[in-house]
Parts: structure tokens; sequence; C-alpha cells
């Protein structure tokens, strides 16, 4: 899948290790040429949960696009807000293996490390 890649420099990252990870779960799925759309929604045992999805649809008009090493990466500029200057990981640990987000806005995440807090003074709303 080719998207129009944003032109403004990313304010989120993607490790090498995520894109090859990437790249192999898409096969797996079945969805060779999917992007991967990243994110934030409400909810979860912490308060925010990030969001992680391989689509094969087009990116929406508001989306912001980057490419990494070859892989297509969507972000609404809602999550944006909550994930600006993210990188994101691969982690394979005994208890999990998958992506891994690191924020700077973290205030504190659940046990299962996809659910956060926001520190002091940023808003969920």
């Amino acid at each position: 899948m080719t998207a129009p890649v944003s032109n403004e420099t990313p304010r989120v990252t993607v490790t090498p290790e995520a894109v090859k990870y990437a790249f192999t779960k898409r096969e797996q799925i079945g969805k060779p040429n999917a992007a991967l759309r990243i994110g934030v929604k409400g909810g979860g045992c912490a308060g925010l949960t990030y969001v992680t999805d391989f689509t094969e649809d087009p990116p929406r008009e508001t989306d912001l696009v980057y490419d990494f090493h070859g892989l297509s990466v969507y972000v609404d500029p809602k999550s944006l807000k909550f994930i600006d200057g993210s990188v994101l990981e691969f982690q394979n640990t005994l208890m999990y293996q998958g992506f891994k987000f690191k924020n700077p806005h973290e205030d504190s995440t659940c046990g299962c490390g996809m659910t956060f807090s926001l520190k002091k003074g940023l808003k969920t709303v």
C-alpha cells in the first residue's frame, strides 16, 4: 500500500526492529501490503490504551502518514497529542512479544504495558 507521506518531520519514531516485526506480522495475518495505524483510545485500567492495527484502507483525510523503512504508518491528529515524541519498539520477553511504546507523556502504565495514564498537566479531553 502506498500513501502520500507527510512532509513534516515524524513526531513519532518506529525502530527498525519494530518495522521488521510489522513486516512479519503482516505476512502472518495475510495482509502483506497493509499500513500500520497507531493511536490512542480512552479506556483500559490506566485511563488510555495504545492502539496498533494493520489496515489495507487508505489513510483518512486528516491522518499523518509516515514511512519507516518501507512501512507506512498512519497517525490521527487526536492520538498524536498523546503520543507525540514516542518511540514504537519491538519487545520480546518471556511474558510478551509485540509492539511497545516509549512515551514521554506517560505517568504510569498498567501491568500489560498497553494502557497508561498521562503526566499531570496533560489533558485527555
